[in-house]
C-alpha cells in the first residue's frame, strides 16, 4: 500500500492544477497583505473608532496576528474548491482516462484503493493548509510584527495577549485541516459516482455553497437543521480566538466533522465495491 500511495501522490503533484492551488493561496494572501500595508491603519482605525472612545488602546494593533485572522476569514471559504480539484478527480479521473479498470487488475481490493485515494487527498490537504500557515502567518509576522491581537466581533471586543496567540493559530490550522478533510471525503464520494472529474468538483462546490447559505440564514425554518450541517461546524476554528475558548462547542464541531468524513468515506467504499467498472 505504501508503494501505491507514493504513486497516487506522484499523480497528484505531477499535475499543474496542484501547483495552481498553492499559487492561488499565495496570491490571495499577498494581495490582502499588500492591502493591509497600504491602507491597514485606516482600516483598523475605522474598525476600533467606537472602542477608542471608551478604552485607551496602545501598541501595534496592525500586527501579523490580526492580518492572519483577516486572511483566514477571507481564504478558508475558497479552499474547499482547491481541495475538490484534487479529491474530485481521484476516482472519476481514472475512469475518464480509462485506467480505472487496469488499476483494479492489480492485487489490491477496491476498499483499499478507496482508502489510498482518500489518504493521498488528505496529505494534499495537509500540505495546502501548511502552505497557508506559512504564507499567511509567517509572512504576516515578518511584514507586520507581533503584538496583542484584537478580535472584533459583532457582539464583543476581545483582546488576546501577545504570548497567548500563537498556539491558537496552530490549533485553528489543525481544525481547518479537519474541515477540509471533510470536503475531500465528500468530493471523493461524488467522484466514485462519476466518470468525469468536472461533475464531482462542481457538485462539491455546489453542495458547500448551498449548505453554507443555509448555515448563515437567520430564518426559523432552518434553525433546526443548522446544527446538523457540516458547513455550520467548518467555522469552528474561530472559537480558538474567543475568550473563554468554547472547548465544548469546538469538540462537538470536531465530532460532527469526523462523523461526516467517516460517513462519506463509508458510502464511497460501499458504492465503489459494487460499481460495475466498464472502462
Amino acid at each position: 500500500m505504501i508503494q501505491l500511495l507514493r504513486i497516487e501522490l506522484y499523480k497528484i503533484f505531477k499535475r499543474p492544477r496542484t501547483y495552481i492551488s498553492f499559487g492561488i493561496v499565495a496570491a490571495i494572501t499577498f494581495v490582502i497583505q499588500l492591502a493591509m500595508l497600504t491602507d491597514g491603519k485606516t482600516f483598523i482605525g475605522f474598525a476600533i473608532q467606537g472602542i477608542n472612545e471608551q478604552f485607551d488602546i496602545q501598541g501595534n494593533m496592525l500586527n501579523g496576528y490580526l492580518v492572519t485572522y483577516i486572511i483566514l476569514q477571507s481564504l478558508l471559504i475558497h479552499i474547499p474548491l482547491l481541495v475538490a480539484l484534487v479529491a474530485g478527480d481521484s476516482l472519476a479521473g481514472e475512469a475518464n482516462m480509462g485506467t480505472l479498470r487496469l488499476l483494479l487488475t492489480k492485487p489490491i481490493t477496491r476498499p483499499k484503493l478507496v482508502l489510498i485515494k482518500f489518504v493521498s487527498s488528505f496529505l494534499y490537504t495537509v500540505l495546502l493548509i501548511i502552505w497557508l500557515a506559512v504564507v499567511a502567518l509567517f509572512f504576516s509576522i515578518l511584514l507586520f510584527g507581533t503584538g496583542d491581537m484584537i478580535n472584533l466581533k459583532s457582539e464583543a471586543f476581545i483582546m488576546i495577549l501577545k504570548d497567548d496567540v500563537l498556539w491558537r493559530y496552530f490549533a485553528a490550522f489543525g481544525f481547518a485541516t479537519l474541515a477540509m478533510t471533510t470536503i475531500a471525503s465528500l468530493a471523493l464520494m461524488l467522484s466514485a459516482f462519476a466518470d468525469n472529474s468536472i461533475g464531482p468538483i462542481i457538485s462539491t462546490m455546489g453542495i458547500v455553497v448551498v449548505l453554507t447559505i443555509l448555515s448563515n440564514l437567520e430564518i426559523p425554518l432552518f434553525s433546526h437543521i443548522k446544527p446538523y450541517l457540516f458547513t455550520t461546524h467548518m467555522i469552528g476554528w474561530k472559537g480558538f480566538f474567543d475568550e473563554p475558548i468554547p472547548y465544548a462547542a469546538i469538540g462537538k464541531s470536531c465530532m460532527v466533522l469526523v462523523a461526516y468524513t467517516v460517513g462519506f468515506l463509508a458510502t464511497t467504499i460501499f458504492y465503489f465495491n459494487r460499481k460495475d467498472i466498464k472502462t
